[in-house]
């Protein structure tokens, strides 16, 4: 189930990243998109190698639910701290 939360959650910030850099704002998206894009294909190879041993390609059960938002989470926690670094919009600057 990590899988898919991460697929969709990479997907939906490729899209918004691409929106937002048609309309040129920066909140550095690229980076949640490049962090959701890496673990997805990391675990696309690991659901992937776990299939070809016998188990489940996509394990749905709410552990599998629990630890994809988890991950989630972890990757927006990254994500807020490189914003919080680069500072795109000179938040911090201003006060």
């Amino acid at each position: 189930m990590w899988l898919l939360i991460l697929g969709y959650a990479a997907v939906i910030t490729t899209a918004m990243w691409y929106i937002g850099k048609a309309k040129g704002e920066d909140l550095c998206l690229n980076y949640l998109a490049v962090i959701l894009w890496g673990a997805t294909i990391m675990f696309f190879i690991d659901s992937l190698f776990s299939y070809l041993k016998g188990e489940e390609f996509i394990e749905i059960s709410a552990e599998a639910t629990t630890l994809g938002f988890s991950l989630l989470l972890v990757t927006l926690i990254v994500w807020l701290f490189i914003l919080f670094i680069k500072d795109p919009k000179k938040v911090f600057h201003k006060i």
